[in-house]
This record gives C-alpha cells, structure tokens and sequence, in this order.
C-alpha cells in the first residue's frame, strides 16, 4: 500500500510540471519549425519544383499551403494560441512528410529517416489531445478546457 500511496502523491507533485512541459514542447516545436518554414519561402521556386519532383500534386499550391501553415505555425505554437486547431493541418503535413520523403531512408535521422517527423507528429498528437497548458493564450482567452 506504501507504493500506491508513494505513486499518487508523486502524480499530484508531477501534475504542476504539466503545463511547462506543454510550454516548453510547443517552442521546441516552434522553432524545429522556424528554420524550415523560411526556407520554403526564401527559396519558394526551388521548394515548388521539388514538390514536383517529389509527384506532389498541385506542387506550387501544395508549397505555399506547407509553408504558409508552418511559418503560421510558428507563431501560434509559441504564443500558445489555437494550438489544437494547428496541430491538425501540421499532423497531415507531417505524415506526408513521412510517406513521400523520409520512409523510404529508414528510421534515423542519420540518414535523412523518418525520426524527427514522426517525432513532430506525436508532439502534435499530444498539442491536439491535450492543448497548450496554461501557460498559453488558449487558456488565457478561452479558460480551461472541459
């Protein structure tokens, strides 16, 4: 019975850390996103072809949908605001990510795998299931969720 009781008071104690480590997930994200998002822009034709190159379909339409939601992204994700909604369109983006570019490289990052996206998608899996903690303009202008 000591551990049941040991484990729950633990819980209680770990469930103030919660709403940080939402916060400091949601910046991590941000900025894995930040870099990337300002290449797409910066070299936007290049970025449009290798859609193409990649048989995207619609590739220009698909390049600046990708890199207008993650440069959007970006900023909700650091602000904390809206963040379930990102989460979704971001998802897609990274699954296909996954499919098209990465799965083909095997897992590690090493060598070019699919690590790091699959790690983005579920960082956002948990953004859409749990939200952004309290430390965020969600929870400041729509309270706590129910």
């Amino acid at each position: 019975m000591q551990l049941k009781e040991s484990y729950l008071e633990l819980t209680v104690l770990l469930k103030y850390f919660e709403s940080l480590s939402l916060l400091l997930a949601r910046v991590a994200l941000a900025y894995g996103f930040y870099n990337p998002s300002l290449l797409k822009w910066s070299n936007f034709e290049s970025t449009s072809a290798w859609f193409g190159s990649l048989g995207i379909p619609f590739a220009t339409l698909a390049s600046f949908l990708v890199a207008s939601i993650e440069i959007l992204a970006v900023l909700l994700l650091l602000f904390g605001l809206f963040t379930r909604l990102i989460a979704i369109p971001l998802m897609v983006i990274m699954l296909v990510a996954i499919l098209i570019v990465h799965i083909g490289h095997g897992f590690s990052v090493a060598n070019n795998g699919f690590e790091i996206p699959l790690y983005y998608f579920l960082f956002l899996a948990l953004f859409a299931s749990f939200g952004a903690g309290k430390f965020s303009l969600d929870h400041l202008m729509f309270g706590k969720e129910k």
